[in-house]
């Protein structure tokens, strides 16, 4: 099927051939110490488990290990399964939405990509599904955003085939696509004060900028110095003049979009009209990153984001690090291409996580960083310390939880946590109060 066809997505809903998911009551009214799991339609609707749902992390006495404690609790309050049985890859909550409105997430796995809404009392509501019209795309990744204009949300999703599809979940429909990565795309991010500007990590070892709107790609990063095999994650600073990214080459990037170039660029991109030119948006060739290294990890580097002014990365080594390029004591040091010179502040570890293509969350706040493992453990860190490295996790299972989490999501009040797994299954953990 030609993907310029219009109307790319369709729309399949509760009564159409998916039969998506079943939301029992599942409440979270049960007691604060055990877990509550709403059944689906893949099981028994009278399955309900009652075991606790933190490993570790409670109780630990007093004495020296009183500044570990943590007053983090999270109880598994749903689980949903997706009726295509494939794994869920990605996930990611709309955080552009004012306080009072519904609080939205999609999930993307095997061809569909699939709109919920939280409710209280750890409902799960579905509102939306869309399936690709072809059955061999395959969905990694999901990003919100909305339009600027009428304000209506809008989500990019990704995968397999390297089209990156726009969907409007008001219009119910795909209302662009883009095509020019031409092989797969594993990460999708948006600018955090533009809400046109798309950040495309690609398997083609580049990372595009698109401007959504007018519908050009405006800076390509890749070349001489970029990465050398695919890139597998990307991420903005929280000014958006920084992007780092990682990938299968083991090396961590640093790029700059503040330069005169770029901005140029990004601006020329709002009036560039294709009817009054003979020639394509010149797109920016950016080859060389600001800063490179590949002492961080000596493995595939599948996840990475900026916490601060420092960078969280995770390599299939059981351990999410926090570093920073230069000395730690210069936070003004200099991106120097030429100087590849690290500070290593802390490994957060964890067991059972040896896969690629396992990416941790943390909240908007900054406050939590949690990360599933192979087995369906989830561990959850509490950032909000004087001192965050001495900070434990805790460890939250479930007994139906045992295959791998891809992708933690996070609302913005950071009081539910999202996961999906292998098994066509979403997780929601509230936070206990």
């Amino acid at each position: 099927m030609s993907d310029s066809e219009d109307n790319v997505l369709n729309l399949c809903t509760k009564k159409a051939r998916m039969s998506l998911v079943a939301n029992a009551d599942g409440s979270g009214d049960d007691q604060d110490d055990k877990s509550s799991t709403a059944s689906t339609i893949m099981e028994d609707a009278s399955s309900r488990s009652d075991t606790p749902t933190q490993g570790v992390g409670g109780r630990r006495g007093r004495g020296r290990n009183k500044k570990w404690r943590t007053k983090l609790q999270f109880k598994c309050t749903n689980f949903v399964k997706e009726d295509h049985g494939q794994p869920i890859f990605g996930i990611d909550v709309n955080k552009n939405t004012k306080d009072g409105e519904p609080i939205v997430f999609a999930s993307v796995g095997h061809n569909r990509v699939t709109i919920y809404e939280l409710q209280e009392n750890g409902k799960i509501k579905l509102l939306q599904a869309y399936a690709d019209p072809c059955a061999d795309e395959n969905f990694y990744c999901c990003a919100w955003s909305f339009d600027d204009v009428t304000g209506q949300p809008l989500v990019a999703v990704a995968g397999l085939r390297g089209i990156i599809r726009i969907l409007s979940p008001i219009a119910l429909c795909c209302v662009k696509h883009f095509v020019g990565h031409g092989i797969a795309v594993n990460e999708l991010k948006f600018h955090p004060k533009d809400p046109n500007m798309l950040l495309s990590a690609s398997k083609d070892h580049t990372i595009r900028l698109w401007n959504i709107k007018t519908d050009v790609c405006v800076v390509k990063f890749g070349g001489v110095d970029g990465h050398r095999d695919e890139v597998l994650s990307a991420d903005f600073n929280i000014t958006g003049n920084l992007i780092t990214t990682c990938g299968m080459d083991h090396s961590l990037k640093i790029w700059k979009t503040d330069t005169e170039t770029i901005q140029a660029a990004m601006k020329d991109s709002y009036t560039y009209n294709p009817a009054n030119s003979n020639r394509p948006f010149p797109t920016v060739a950016q080859h060389f990153p600001d800063f490179s290294t590949r002492d961080i990890h000596r493995n595939y580097v599948d996840c990475v984001r900026w916490f601060g002014n420092f960078i969280l990365s995770k390599s299939c080594e059981n351990c999410i690090i926090c570093w920073k390029p230069g000395p730690l004591a210069d936070m003004n040091y200099p991106l120097r291409l030429s100087d590849s010179n690290v500070s290593i502040l802390h490994r957060f570890d964890y067991k059972d996580c040896d896969i690629w293509y396992m990416r941790f969350g943390l909240d908007f706040w900054q406050k939590v960083l949690a990360l599933g493992n192979q087995i369906g453990k989830v561990y959850v860190w509490d950032l909000d310390l004087e001192d965050p490295t001495q900070s434990k996790p805790i460890i939250l299972t479930h007994p139906k939880c045992y295959t791998p989490i891809r992708q933690i999501s996070f609302t913005r009040d950071g009081n539910t946590m999202l996961a999906v797994s292998d098994n066509a299954t979403i997780w929601r953990w509230d936070r206990v109060k």
